[in-house]
């Protein structure tokens, strides 16, 4: 289990920012629709989130690594889980997400399932996963926490960019942090040109 939280190339809070303004799909279009995870999508309605990457590889339908990775995440994290996409046992319901707001963890990314979706919405807690079921999870193990994962043939490694909201997740790294951010902003303003150029009625 590594102990390194971020990789070298650390994304400042001015940068996670700046991404929480930029729709997801606008960061998608920034990096020629590469690090776009299929399938994932918010539990409830409204649901969005910004943050660094921390990352946990469990074995299907197990939530031990998960309460682990809730003792060694920062505030403002992303808990990004690989679950093998299993959809037959929720991976975190309201429990851990009470534990998880209350600790400053900005939301979940779970390529597998949750449960308690209306507590969670409650809780204002975002949370992106491929499935919703009742059924609970086992806490046996194994698992690994902050190494590379990979989510929906997504890579994401400790530390990258997470922006995700209704349409889905997307993942930047962070060594292209810089470089993605001038692009989707730019994105945002030629898009914002062309509903105002369309809105009068030109072509």
């Amino acid at each position: 289990m590594s102990t390194e939280t971020y990789s070298a190339t650390a994304v400042s809070d001015d940068m996670i920012e700046r991404f929480s303004r930029v729709p997801a799909a606008n960061v998608g279009d920034a990096q020629e629709r590469f690090g776009i995870i299929a399938g994932l999508r918010p539990i409830w309605a409204g649901a969005a989130v910004t943050g660094r990457a921390y990352t946990v590889w469990t074995r299907s339908g197990d939530n031990l690594y998960i309460h682990k990775a809730l003792d060694d995440a920062r505030p403002g994290d992303v808990i990004v889980v690989n679950g093998s996409g299993d959809d037959t046992r929720a991976l975190i319901g309201d429990l851990i997400g009470i534990r998880a707001k209350s600790l400053g963890i900005a939301g979940f990314v779970i390529d597998g399932a949750v449960r308690d979706a209306d507590a969670l919405a409650e809780l204002g807690l975002p949370v992106f996963a491929r499935s919703v079921t009742p059924a609970g999870p086992y806490k046996n193990g194994p698992g690994r926490l902050n190494e590379p994962v990979a989510l929906g043939g997504v890579v994401v490694s400790p530390g990258d960019v997470i922006v995700a909201d209704a349409d889905g997740v997307v993942v930047v790294k962070a060594a292209d942090a810089d470089t993605v951010i001038v692009a989707a902003e730019d994105v945002v303003a030629r898009e914002a040109s062309k509903r105002e150029s369309f809105s009068s009625g030109m072509r």
